[in-house]
């Protein structure tokens, strides 16, 4: 399997970054998994509904450039579904038995996807109603996509 996470913006906090490489280390031995870090967008705190949706479509390009045709698309979105651990593990473990092996994963940026990024994702996830920093929740589904992994193969990581 193939898992692609594409995020808009750096990411600069070592410990985010320590958590993250301890996480895809882990998937090493279940996956390929690669991050894809593309461009923000520098806005102004102050901006009009035309001047968001413009920031949204370029960042939203770039990440597009990122994804391939036959990749299965989650993005991640507060009006997404929310999942339970247990159900995101059977998702991923359905997807690859029927033949979506490349999972691509998008967390836009501060201001969300643009709608192109929402019409191409196959799903949509959501964290629940809290709003977390994107970088933070890097590390979050990081963990999630092992924790599935964990799941899995029935190992008690998960209890």
């Amino acid at each position: 399997m193939n898992i692609k996470v594409v995020v808009v913006g750096k990411l600069k906090e070592k410990y985010l970054k320590q958590g993250i490489a301890e996480y895809v280390k882990r998937l090493g031995k279940f996956c390929k998994f690669e991050l894809i870090e593309v461009n923000d967008e520098k806005a102004p705190e102050k901006l009009s509904i035309a001047e968001m949706e413009q920031v949204k479509m370029l960042e939203g390009n770039r990440i597009l450039d990122k994804i391939k045709h036959k990749e299965y698309v989650f993005v991640l979105a507060i009006e997404g579904k929310e999942r339970s651990s247990e159900g995101f593990s059977a998702e991923l473990s359905k997807l690859a038995t029927y033949g979506n092996s490349d999972i691509t994963f998008v967390i836009g940026g501060s201001l969300g996807v643009s709608k192109d990024v929402m019409d191409r994702s196959n799903a949509q996830i959501s964290f629940g109603r809290f709003t977390l920093p994107h970088q933070l929740m890097r590390l979050v589904l990081t963990e999630q996509i092992y924790r599935a992994f964990m799941i899995n193969i029935g190992s008690p990581y998960h209890k």
